[in-house]
């Protein structure tokens, strides 16, 4: 069965008698979150004319400056008085009581009790803080409902509810507006409904009156015997399950039964039993309600602490670094102690920085709750129990929101985890440390009797034994020796008492037996199934040897020696093999002083002349009492000792002494008699002394004893107490911050889109302006650039980081970058120049300082912008200037110049011509130079264009030109060849004059 916690409240300050608790349900409700319109469902359905015999308390994460409207909405969907909580109010039936903001709140002696959060800001839970109060106030009349919210806040408390036989609620995941908290409790398998708010009161109203209205068990009348519904009940989970609870206390069984019956709705164990069978999912759900296990990482810390220091460093003593070091687990629920004391083994491990093989057995009969542990996937909650160092040595993060930590798989490799039933399934063997902790407390005595000499069985010789805060050993103080009363850690005693009887022939050497053919041969003892040497010790004691018996320091008797009834006889009642309660009237006082003092001094203690009643008899008896010494091998056990009991036998007097006698006669025989009464009075008297300073030196030392327990449990209190309120702080600090964490992760989640839009907004804008862009740092590292100055510069992507002069560029003439970059570091003022690429395209070199919004100056950014256009509009430019001059030129002049390509076509017609040939330049324009020759000078004129085109040059020569009045003039022409930038010729101009006749 998996363990279960004690729940943990906060200590208030209390009258010195507490009032009882109510005798009514009360309900917690918890919400964060978007809580408000869960609160505003669950109760706008909650039926106004049906009264509903319980209290409804609402907890709700606020922040210390916020005013609640909690209370005025639910005054609207409700006719039950609401109060808004003050410090000591007492709750009653049909009210509801609202939270008042910056507090933490519990329940105690049927009142809520304020406490001011211990920090002034940081983490908190207030609903698992209330949730724990409820459920140790109110045990099974508590219920509690986890509505919308972040976080996991409820979930501990919740457990706390069911584990006391409490009912859960939880609201569906998909009516929140943040599932969070719901999530976490249904993740647990604890919630008995999981329904939308709206849906709640009914369930609630039909649980409560079937649960609280009457007792269920014991069973109807017609079957009066509970243990008989009881025992179909236990048969059924048997068989589907395979698991046994016949023999667990039957308090904790008949809760859950009566839990399970109002969850259904069903009033009577026989129908109940009925729905079993009719209903296998059923018996799953019950199955699954007997193991309720409520665990955590390192609980109780200071026994994990004791258990690192006192027993771990024997394990890693004893044993060489082949040997393996085994423990088993049962009861380990979902796995978190296991796995704590592999991070305790680990730790010793590492601070021995050796390598040990380590063997954990890890086992419950909980399927889920052993595929839960096998996962090793745990809520983000377990910071409350794990420490920094450890939280980051052996887990990792699962979840890439830090919601689940999974244990490493070092830690991991270390368990084995197995279905196994504690009661029925062999126990593991050659253990040095068995942790069964919380698991006794749910079984009945008988059953903890069986369980003690199997783990003594199972454990190593000094092995350990760890029992939770609640159990011990019991009456098997034979089996386990205390290690630490406060810690419940016991060693395992070597094998003495219980089954494991001493025989009589390993009290006396025995030497080896007698060859059977050789005294075959010698005749008579061929069939000899013991030696010679035990068969003359039996004579010998049968015949001579005194009476005795072996017990420990409690009276009790592992072994009895010869014929023990003239002094020992079985007690009424009970059988016992105790010898103070075997031993016969006269014996009893004297046998108990003598094996105290032997047992506290050491020594043989001896009483003679006991006067003993056996069957209206009285003998005389000579006690002798004496400690057995151990030997160094540890064979012999300490705590045996021999009593030995002889009859003292009466000399007969000689004939001398008889006459002397008679000669007294019967004056003196009555003095006799008074001074033998006399005397065996003064010895009746000293022994009870002795008897009664013995009883009060023993009820002394168990007053000691007790002092120390009760102060080292007044201790262990208040350290637990301060404990579990540094935990419950922290829980609520980390939801408070959870919170806050939530809001500023949505502002984050607006800012990171916002940052996205711009970053892809300048990505666009970069890459629309097609200028390169390059950012370096202070050491010229290249941080990032744009895809444009891939073409100039050759970068790719994995040349980020790396310096700048270490790039080769395709810039003509220039490889300059790097000093200018440092240059402009250094005095801050920005440079321009002009750069060339191999490709002919100009750019406009831009280095200036890389200035953050702070005015802080980290680096320097480098841009190169496309002027080839520009430098072409440039160029054209100053050609138009020069051809503007030519221009004035050609038109200033009194010479006709004309401009033709090589085909003849006139491309220019200066004043000159228009005064010379008369043609204006529309006219010129429109013809070809053929056209104002002689048709016959036509082709010469055309031969001297043709030797131009060759020769590129052409001396002055006279032609005639036809005017446009028809007439002949005869021209002196000067020609001179046109090229372009490649030297190539396109165009041909003449400078024509008239020649006198």
């Amino acid at each position: 069965m998996a363990e279960t916690a004690p729940i943990v409240t906060p200590k208030l300050d209390k009258p010195a008698s507490d009032p009882p608790p109510p005798d009514f349900p009360i309900v917690g409700i918890g919400a964060s979150a978007g809580g408000i319109a869960a609160f505003e469902a669950f109760f706008s359905t909650m039926p106004v004319d049906n009264v509903p015999g319980m209290a409804f308390v609402l907890v709700q994460h606020l922040s210390r400056d916020h005013k609640s409207i909690l209370s005025d909405l639910v005054r609207r969907y409700t006719k039950m008085e609401v109060f808004e909580v003050e410090d000591g109010i007492v709750v009653k039936p049909n009210c509801a009581y609202i939270i008042p903001p910056n507090r933490d709140m519990s329940l105690g002696g049927g009142a809520l009790h304020l406490l001011e959060p211990t920090l002034a800001r940081g983490i908190r839970l207030p609903i698992d803080f209330f949730f724990r109060s409820l459920a140790q106030e109110q045990h099974d009349r508590a219920i509690c409902i986890i509505l919308s919210g972040t976080g996991s806040d409820g979930t501990l408390g919740a457990r706390a509810v069911k584990g006391e036989g409490g009912m859960v609620m939880a609201q569906t995941p998909e009516s929140t507006e943040y599932d969070g908290m719901p999530r976490s409790a249904i993740a647990t398998g604890i919630v008995d409904f999981v329904l939308p708010p709206s849906e709640m009161p009914a369930h609630l109203l039909a649980y409560v009156g079937r649960a609280f209205g009457t007792r269920i068990l014991p069973v109807s009348p017609q079957s009066p015997n509970p243990a008989d519904g009881l025992d179909k009940i236990f048969a059924l989970v048997r068989a589907q399950t395979g698991h046994d609870f016949s023999q667990y206390k039957r308090s904790t069984i008949i809760r859950r039964v009566e839990r399970r019956m109002a969850v259904h709705q069903i009033d009577r164990i026989e129908a109940y039993i009925r729905y079993l069978q009719l209903t296998r999912p059923e018996v799953d759900a019950l199955f699954r309600d007997f193991l309720i296990g409520v665990t955590n990482f390192f609980r109780d810390p200071e026994i994990f602490e004791t258990l690192q220091t006192l027993v771990i460093p024997k394990f890693f003593n004893s044993k060489a670094a082949n040997q393996t070091i085994r423990v088993w687990v049962p009861g380990c629920s979902t796995g978190e102690e296991a796995y704590s004391i592999a991070m305790l083994l680990r730790e010793r491990m590492e601070a021995l920085k050796e390598v040990f093989k380590v063997q954990i057995f890890a086992t419950d009969i909980d399927r889920e709750a052993l595929d839960h542990a096998r996962a090793g996937v745990y809520p983000s909650s377990i910071i409350a129990d794990v420490s920094p160092e450890r939280l980051s040595h052996f887990f990792e993060q699962d979840l890439p929101d830090g919601s689940a930590y999974r244990v490493h798989k070092t830690i991991r490799d270390m368990l084995i985890f197995s279905e196994h039933d504690l009661i029925k399934d062999p126990p593991f063997s050659k253990l040095d440390l068995i942790s069964c902790r919380n698991l006794l407390i749910y079984m009945g005595p008988e059953l903890q009797k069986k369980l003690m000499p199997l783990f003594h069985y199972a454990l190593n010789p000094d092995g350990a034994l760890l029992l939770g805060s609640s159990e011990s050993v019991g009456d098997s103080t034979n089996l386990f020796a205390t290690l630490d009363r406060r810690g419940k850690i016991y060693q395992r005693k070597p094998d003495s008492a219980g089954p494991h009887r001493l025989s009589v022939a390993s009290l006396f050497p025995r030497p080896p037996a007698i060859d059977t053919a050789r005294q075959s041969a010698r005749g008579g003892t061929a069939d000899l199934k013991i030696s010679l040497h035990e068969i003359t010790v039996r004579t010998i004691l049968d015949h001579y040897a005194p009476v005795g018996a072996l017990v420990n320091e409690r009276g009790d008797i592992l072994y009895l020696l010869g014929r023990t009834g003239s002094y020992l006889e079985p007690s009424p009642g009970e059988a016992s093999m105790n010898i103070f309660r075997m031993a016969r009237e006269g014996l009893r006082s004297d046998l108990t002083i003598a094996l105290h003092r032997a047992a506290s001094v050491g020594i043989t203690s001896r009483h003679p002349g006991l006067q003993v009643k056996n069957n209206g008899y009285v003998s005389t008896v000579k006690l002798t009492v004496i400690p057995v010494p151990t030997d160094a091998e540890g064979a012999i056990p300490r705590g045996l000792f021999l009593v030995i009991l002889e009859t003292e036998s009466v000399l007969p007097k000689r004939s001398s002494e008889v006459a002397l006698a008679a000669a007294d006669g019967a004056a003196a025989s009555a003095s006799l008699d008074l001074n033998d009464y006399i005397i065996r009075l003064k010895q009746e008297l000293r022994g009870k002394d002795e008897h009664l300073q013995t009883v009060i030196e023993e009820l002394e030392s168990s007053n000691e004893e007790l002092r120390s327990a009760h102060e080292e449990m007044q201790s262990v209190n208040e350290e637990m107490q301060s404990t579990n309120e540094e935990l419950e702080t922290s829980k609520e600090e980390l939801q408070s911050v959870n919170e806050e964490l939530a809001t500023v992760n949505s502002e984050l989640q607006a800012k990171v889109l916002d940052l996205s839009r711009s970053n892809n907004d300048m990505k666009n804008l970069l890459s629309g302006t097609g200028i390169g862009t390059i950012f370096v740092d202070h050491q010229l590292r290249i941080l990032r650039f744009t895809p444009t100055v891939s073409s100039l510069i050759n970068l790719i992507e994995s040349d980020v980081g790396r310096p700048v002069d270490q790039i080769r560029s395709t810039l003509r003439g220039y490889d300059n970058l790097a000093a200018d970059s440092k240059e402009v570091l250094s005095n801050l003022i920005p440079k321009e120049l002009e750069v060339q690429a191999n490709t002919g395209a100009w750019y406009l070199l831009r280095t200036r300082p890389y200035c953050t919004l702070e005015n802080v100056i980290e680096g320097v950014v480098i841009t190169f912008t496309d002027c080839t256009a520009l430098k072409n509009a440039q160029k054209a430019l100053q050609d138009s200037k020069n051809h503007r001059r030519l221009a004035v030129v050609v038109r200033d002049s009194r010479d006709a110049v004309l401009v033709q390509d090589l085909t003849g076509r006139i491309l220019a017609w200066n004043p000159g011509a228009v005064a010379m040939y008369g043609w204006t330049e529309a006219e010129a324009l429109s013809k070809n130079i053929r056209d104002i020759m002689p048709e016959d000078d036509r082709e010469s004129a055309i031969a001297a264009v043709r030797e131009l085109c060759e020769a590129g040059l052409l001396a002055p020569k006279v032609q005639n030109r036809v005017a446009k009045g028809g007439q002949t003039l005869p021209v002196s022409i000067i020609s001179s060849a046109l090229v372009n930038d490649a030297g190539a010729l396109y165009a041909i101009a003449t400078t024509e004059r008239a020649v006198a006749n």
